[in-house]
């Protein structure tokens, strides 16, 4: 399998994650956003979206991170990251989004620029950053119980999704001290080989 990723880049860092979690070779290869290579004639054929991650699976090409996950847990079912039971399926899913449709893509690359078009300062872009992780953490700090993981006893889908934001929330310097499960959840997560492997620092370019 071959993942066009940028190391930076959440979405795709939440399938580096899986990847590394069911054990599964790839190759990485780097679409540089800074460089605009996602607006290639190239990578648009790829993803029509101008987006990573694009994984092409030998069989074609999947894009969105949430239904590339969903395809390796169907492909390659263990270890599961979404349950099986329609109720636990739901609500792991749920929580996902939260990061996933609410969170992230109002602070991507792409917002962030129309924002500097607009007119709107750092000062500004930043606070916009801070508001919207801000109320997406809320609700997830709610929503978390008491396991060691989002996903209960074991990483799952949500875990992948709650990593990644929180790296861009300290990117951003975004207070934490009102989220301790969270931050709790995200430390039990870095730990684990498969979390640290897909770390940006890890993958960065040299």
């Amino acid at each position: 399998m071959i993942l066009y990723d940028y190391f930076r880049s959440s979405a795709a860092y939440r399938v580096r994650i899986a990847l590394n979690l069911k054990g599964l070779a790839y190759e990485r290869r780097d679409v540089m956003l800074l460089e605009n290579q996602q607006r290639s004639p190239e990578h648009l054929a790829r993803n029509p979206q101008g987006l990573v991650p694009a994984l092409d699976t030998g069989e074609g090409v999947l894009t969105q991170s949430l239904a590339i996950v969903e395809w390796l847990d169907s492909r390659y079912p263990e270890p599961r990251l979404i349950p099986t039971d329609a109720h636990a399926r739901a609500a792991a899913i749920a929580r996902a989004l939260v990061v996933a449709a609410d969170i992230h893509p109002l602070n991507n690359l792409r917002v962030m620029r129309r924002l500097k078009d607009m007119g709107v300062d750092e000062a500004g872009r930043n606070d916009w950053t801070h508001h919207w992780i801000a109320e997406g953490f809320a609700a997830l700090e709610a929503m978390a119980g008491d396991a060691p993981f989002l996903g209960g006893d074991a990483p799952g889908i949500a875990d992948l999704f709650l990593v990644p934001q929180m790296y861009n929330a300290r990117r951003f310097d975004t207070p934490l001290d009102a989220y301790p499960r969270l931050v709790a959840i995200d430390a039990a997560c870095t730990a684990l080989p498969a979390f640290a492997a897909a770390h940006p620092d890890a993958v960065a370019p040299k």
